[in-house]
């Protein structure tokens, strides 16, 4: 794939559902007891709208790391397994909250690529995600290696 600065790879878009959201929340706790079984989160904001409205939200909102992760699917799914190379990285700040039901699109775009001394280059690329309306939810910087 050749790609120069200013070209942009957008995912299709995906719909933030409260179950993605609960799925988010409960993995950690299910992670961590290793029965076999489902473990429920304590109320917070990613998955009690009684909870969330306690704390001026108007529902429940999605945890920032759903958006970082979907950022690296489109990554992975762009460059594959390269990615995961030195010098990879990927750099992500959430700046604004995703409620139930929006669709949010995923964007990488190019903003320099420098040859390696080694062979290959190196893409530094600028990475969002945005809701439907194009508000950005997440920001961010990435790095890849391709061949």
């Amino acid at each position: 794939m050749e790609l120069s600065p200013g070209d942009e790879i957008r995912s299709a878009p995906r719909i933030m559902t409260r179950e993605r959201m609960r799925w988010y929340v409960d993995a950690l706790p299910t992670v961590e007891a290793n029965d076999g079984r489902v473990h429920f989160s304590v109320p917070t904001i990613h998955d009690d709208d009684e909870y969330a409205r306690g704390q001026g939200l108007p529902g429940i909102i999605s945890d920032g790391m759903i958006t970082t992760n979907w950022i690296l699917d489109l990554l992975l799914r762009s460059f594959g397994t390269q990615v995961l190379e030195d010098p990879g990285a990927l750099l992500t700040k959430f700046v604004a909250p995703v409620y139930e039901d929006v669709p949010i699109t995923c964007v990488l775009r190019v903003e320099g690529v420098q040859a390696l001394p080694q062979g290959g280059q190196r893409l530094s690329l600028k990475v969002w995600a945005e809701d439907g309306a194009g508000k950005l939810v997440t920001v961010g910087t990435a790095a890849v290696k391709i061949h």
